[in-house]
């Protein structure tokens, strides 16, 4: 056999050997890769994303894309071929294993924790876009989880309104931790609440519940450090009593990253007109109850899902922009925004075709 062929096949069985090697070899690693995008304008799965009865709504065109990242799951294992294959990929982005499942999370609670965060960026985006519009909503502050094995278990429950501690009228949940560390260990706290199946009733109904109820629980001490701090074994968090309904239809989606794109898809339908003019816009961010847009992971990975579907503006958060900005795909315009007043402000100006003065991401 001539010396050349040799030396080619011996490179040829190596590249197999190695190539085989690396596909029984384990790395610590996930890939991320773009995911589906929703208009929340339109439907999804043969419905409308955003329903909303007992107010007047208004036709929209255009888009309004929230945009979304696929994960390969906590229990996969990828191997060192895949992650090679990943590395070199423009589209994908492989990244420590722990990034995406911290402290050994498993897949299950990965998943809860995502469909918690989902829903709670639901009601923030439904109150930040009525306080955009002016409608009011009335805002409670309610016993969001109860500790097992601790004083409240039993006593209070999910879903509790919260009215008062100790006779102190309770204005916003980390009142009430103020009010009840107050005391100490083994001394007793007074809750005024509205019960949660009072609440949830009146609710149904647009109405205000009125009738409370008083429980006395003893308090016991923390655990979690060792300072004398007394507890009760709740945490308070807010709800929100809203003076219409608003659905949001979207399945298999998890994370708090579509509150922006919700919030103004509801404005879209509650005003005239159309937010973006007919134009392709899509974007992320969270949201709080102010209003305020705060940064996601996989950035660049939503740019570019968003940009395949035919987006021509994404609107990204303050403080994704620099990592936005380093690889922009072809066509498509970066948007800075900090709020949801910047979002309809840029929304303006898109629709108008006043795009030269854009706060661009750079």
């Amino acid at each position: 056999m001539p010396r050349r062929t040799a030396t080619m096949l011996a490179s040829t069985l190596m590249l197999i050997a190695l190539l085989c090697a690396g596909v029984f070899i384990n790395v610590p690693y996930s890939e991320m890769s773009p995911g589906p995008t929703v208009n929340t304008l339109g439907e999804h799965d043969g419905e409308p994303v955003l329903q909303i009865t007992g107010r007047k709504t208004y036709p929209a065109s255009g888009h309004l894309n929230m945009t979304t990242v696929r994960v390969t799951s906590a229990d996969y294992n990828m191997n060192l071929v895949e992650a090679v294959y990943g590395w070199l990929a423009h589209d994908n982005k492989v990244v420590p294993h722990d990034t995406l499942y911290p402290d050994g999370k498993t897949e299950e609670q990965s998943t809860q924790e995502n469909a918690e965060e989902f829903s709670q960026s639901q009601e923030s985006a439904k109150v930040a876009a009525l306080k955009e519009i002016d409608i009011p909503v009335q805002s409670w502050v309610i016993v969001s989880t109860v500790v097992k094995d601790t004083p409240a278990e039993g006593r209070l429950h999910a879903g509790d309104v919260i009215k008062a501690v100790d006779g102190t009228k309770v204005k916003a949940f980390d009142d009430v931790a103020k009010l009840v560390t107050k005391h100490k260990p083994g001394e007793k706290v007074v809750f005024t609440v509205v019960p949660a199946k009072e609440q949830a009733a009146a609710e149904k109904e647009h109405k205000t519940a009125t009738r409370t109820e008083d429980v006395t629980i003893t308090t016991a001490k923390s655990h979690d450090s060792g300072e004398e701090r007394a507890i009760v074994g709740i945490e308070a968090g807010t709800d929100h009593t809203f003076p219409f309904t608003i659905d949001i239809k979207l399945a298999d989606v998890g994370g708090p990253s579509a509150g922006l794109m919700f919030a103004l898809g509801i404005v879209d339908k509650l005003t005239p007109g159309n937010l973006t003019g007919g134009k392709f816009v899509a974007g992320t961010g969270t949201i709080d109850d102010e209003g305020k847009v705060g940064p996601i992971g996989g950035i660049e990975m939503k740019t570019v899902g968003a940009r395949a579907k035919g987006a021509q503006y994404f609107l990204t958060p303050k403080d994704n922009c620099a990592a936005a900005a380093r690889d922009v795909p072809d066509g498509l315009t970066l948007v800075k925004v900090d709020t949801i007043d910047d979002a309809v402000s840029a929304l303006k100006d898109i629709r108008g075709g006043d795009t030269a003065d854009l706060p661009k991401c750079a």
